[in-house]
């Protein structure tokens, strides 16, 4: 057979079968910033998609309307399933507050419990679903806990 009656992988059309992303099956808290976040990125996701449908060339350029697709797929499903959820000062480690821990070693670290689209560990964000969450949550200052097999004591919940 001649090579010219064959066809290799086309890049396009592979591209263009992006997988969903994933949809975490917890509960989908977030804080009044997160959810603006949410709406910001499905606005964003909507206007690409629209971009993509209008440019006219979707068969020339597949690759841009599936990221397009997906990601609107993926934001439209996070809003629709978004709780709000208001801070509520307690005295206890609680969903969009921060707390500060002390490590056995005498490090401090601050971090805030956000909605997992918000997490941002680098920053001091991290998701409700994290094992430093489950292992804080409820807890108040002066409480002890095991994080990452190590010892921390609560020093301060705002």
């Amino acid at each position: 057979m001649s090579v010219a009656f064959t066809r290799e992988e086309d890049l396009e059309a592979t591209a263009a079968d992006l997988p969903d992303r994933p949809i975490s099956p917890h509960p989908n808290l977030v804080t009044p910033q997160g959810l603006a976040a949410i709406e910001d990125a499905l606005a964003r996701a909507r206007a690409a998609y629209a971009s993509a449908q209008a440019s006219g060339s979707i068969e020339a350029d597949r690759t841009a309307m599936a990221r397009a697709t997906r990601d609107l797929r993926y934001w439209s499903a996070r809003r629709a399933n978004a709780q709000l959820v208001e801070t509520v000062a307690d005295g206890r480690v609680r969903f969009g507050g921060s707390v500060t821990i002390e490590r056995d070693d005498g490090r401090t670290q601050t971090w805030r419990i956000v909605g997992e689209d918000e997490a941002d560990p680098a920053n001091g964000s991290v998701s409700h679903v994290s094992p430093l969450t489950r292992a804080l949550i409820g807890k108040g200052v002066g409480d002890e806990a095991m994080v990452a097999g190590q010892g921390v004591e609560i020093i301060a919940v705002d």
